[in-house]
């Protein structure tokens, strides 16, 4: 089964957020001076960028190229008061919840032309409220699962290990700490039906200026209020100007800046490893493409991703490294120069894999 990669942008009103959606999937969804100028919301999904795939294509003689995809969705702005309903924030929280990693984007700009939904340019008060919103919804569900499991656990004892686990998350909410933070991963996957938002992966985007893209020490300040979480810093302005260039004159401007990935890559890159995600590849003279597993998958689980019947019949996946390949220049050199490996069911992927799998049904 195929891991599936849908990023949520949350954040107050008027920080950038539809702004930057707009850039990275090149769409043009409103992205208004006011607040709620989101209400349902916008969902675009964008190719994986891998420079890999041409080079494969061309080795393959094939023009049809499939790459991995990521799912963007741009959920309106929250504010103060959301959990308990403020602006339609029942409604926002909810579609906050299918998402498998949130980014938060975060004004660190100034522009007097962009009105601030509490009047003034904060980063810390901003984090703050989004968090305290999400973790107050998160309060109410877990309070809810604390009650039923302690009349639960009376018929059942061998629930008491969810009840702790349960109690430990309501410590952190309690706290005002993200679920994530008291709890490991193992730990969280057993509360994975409740949803919980700040179970989430996180990932924190600073919406700076132009100039503070290269002011490594405003950046490193930045860094310090979300930190241990992850976070990156784009301008939303720039990038939007970017995605309306040709690709040639977008890097040149973008190097100017200092800038040698796109905005849309570097978040990519994040929220692969924030979710654990890598990529492999398979190739033919039919298709080049690229599929997205856990790390740590095996061959039949890489394999299980193209479909369910190649994991139930596996029998070895035929694997070359991708570099090797394009050294060599073709698969039967590869062969010849001994770079081809078979590998069983027990083999661990890697995100150099070019891979065919041999399997029956």
């Amino acid at each position: 089964m195929s891991s599936s990669v849908s990023c949520g942008i949350v954040g107050l009103p008027n920080v950038g957020k539809s702004t930057l959606f707009n850039a990275l999937t090149k769409s043009s969804v409103l992205a208004a001076n006011y607040p709620f100028a989101t209400i349902e919301p916008n969902v675009g999904i964008v190719p994986v960028p891998d420079e890999r795939l041409k080079s494969l294509a061309d080795i393959y003689r094939t023009t049809n190229i499939i790459p991995a995809t990521v799912k963007f969705i741009d959920i309106a702005g929250l504010v103060a008061g959301a959990s308990k309903g403020e602006g339609l924030g029942n409604q926002f929280l909810a579609h906050i919840r299918t998402v498998s990693v949130i980014v938060e984007v975060v004004r660190a700009f100034n522009d007097k032309l962009v009105t601030h939904v509490s009047g003034s340019i904060d980063p810390e008060k901003d984090i703050a409220t989004i968090l305290t919103e999400l973790a107050l919804a998160d309060l109410e569900t877990v309070n809810r699962r604390v009650s039923s499991l302690e009349k639960e656990v009376k018929a059942n004892p061998k629930l008491v290990p969810k009840l702790e686990i349960v109690r430990r998350a309501l410590d952190a909410l309690d706290r005002g700490k993200p679920v994530s933070s008291e709890l490991n991963k193992s730990e969280t996957a057993e509360l994975s039906d409740l949803q919980l938002l700040t179970a989430k992966p996180f990932i924190c985007v600073f919406n700076v200026d132009e100039d503070s893209l290269a002011d490594q020490k405003k950046k490193d300040e930045l860094n310090k209020l979300v930190s241990p979480a992850p976070s990156i810093f784009i301008s939303a302005k720039l990038e939007s100007e970017l995605s309306m260039l040709e690709d040639y004159d977008a890097k040149e401007l973008r190097e100017s800046y200092g800038l040698h990935q796109t905005g849309l890559e570097t978040l990519i890159v994040e929220a692969y490893e924030a979710l654990g995600l890598q990529s492999f590849l398979t190739a033919g003279e039919k298709e080049v493409r690229a599929w997205t597993i856990r790390k740590g998958a095996t061959a039949p689980e890489a394999a299980g991703t193209i479909h369910g019947d190649m994991q139930r019949g596996f029998i070895a996946a035929e694997v070359v490294d991708y570099n090797d390949l394009i050294s060599f220049g073709s698969l039967a050199a590869c062969k010849a120069a001994g770079k081809v490996r078979t590998e069983g069911k027990d083999y661990v992927m890697q995100p150099s894999d070019v891979v065919e799998f041999k399997f029956n049904v």
